[in-house]
């Protein structure tokens, strides 16, 4: 990506946004009627569903990874084929989401009230129909409202949100193209209300004098995010409740 100019001499990074400004998001509960728990949510052209199923008696293969004072989490990360320009054949157990899974199942490990489930497994799907950037924060925020929809019990909802550092300025919700430059992408999320930083990612490198300004920048992305999720867990449970009072 040599030679692209990322942001313009007026302030408007390459898709239009300011260096400041999320990506459209939209999102929903409900999608999937055999779940527990479900959510589709749309970050810019990065499209994530999740699904989520427990707690549940363990599975007989994760017998030995269940404690009797806490909940087993399993975490499985796919993207589909179709998911980018590419068209690469991606196996379940491929390194790259292994290690994503691995990531994601941190965040919420770190996020869940385990303890209130012994003895007991819940299982994280997600799948990146659409990839285009910030996948790590998109998953984050999908399963945070799925985990919602299924009635688990978390400290806080969990907003995550990437960002950079482009001509000296902190941009936030990185989108593909900015991802293939040569600029540091930091990746965090957070608990909103609790002002918590449960995970975070630096790829690439930064100075430590320009550090501080790039983290204030993703959490306040991080805080933008949690309105707009928090009112689509608001309006989901509004139309529930219609739903159930006319039925």
């Amino acid at each position: 990506m040599a030679g692209l100019e990322l942001l313009s001499d007026q302030g408007y990074r390459i898709d239009g946004r300011k260096p400041d400004e999320l990506r459209r998001i939209r999102c929903k509960l409900g999608v999937f009627t055999q779940a527990d728990g479900s959510a589709y949510i749309e970050q810019g052209n990065t499209k994530v569903l999740a699904a989520i199923y427990g707690p549940r008696e363990a599975d007989q293969n994760m017998r030995n990874q269940i404690c009797h004072d806490k909940c087993f989490l399993n975490c499985e990360y796919t993207q589909a084929t179709f998911s980018t320009a590419e068209r690469k054949h991606r196996s379940r157990g491929d390194r790259k989401g292994q290690d994503m899974s691995t990531h994601i199942k941190q965040t919420f490990e770190a996020t869940i009230q385990t303890s209130l489930y012994p003895r007991s497994q819940i299982d994280i799907y997600l799948q990146v129909l659409q990839a285009d950037g910030s996948n790590y924060c998109a998953c984050i925020n999908a399963a945070s409202l799925a985990l919602i929809d299924a009635g688990i019990a978390m400290k806080d909802y969990v907003c995550a949100c990437s960002a950079s550092l482009t001509k000296g300025k902190p941009v936030i919700d990185i989108n593909h193209v900015e991802e293939s430059s040569d600029c540091a992408e930091l990746s965090v999320a957070i608990l909103p209300k609790l002002g918590q930083i449960v995970y975070s990612e630096l790829n690439g490198r930064l100075h430590a004098n320009e550090l501080p300004d790039v983290i204030d920048a993703v959490v306040r992305g991080c805080k933008d995010l949690f309105v707009v999720m928090d009112r689509t867990v608001r309006e989901h449970l509004e139309e529930t409740a219609t739903t159930f009072t006319h039925s």
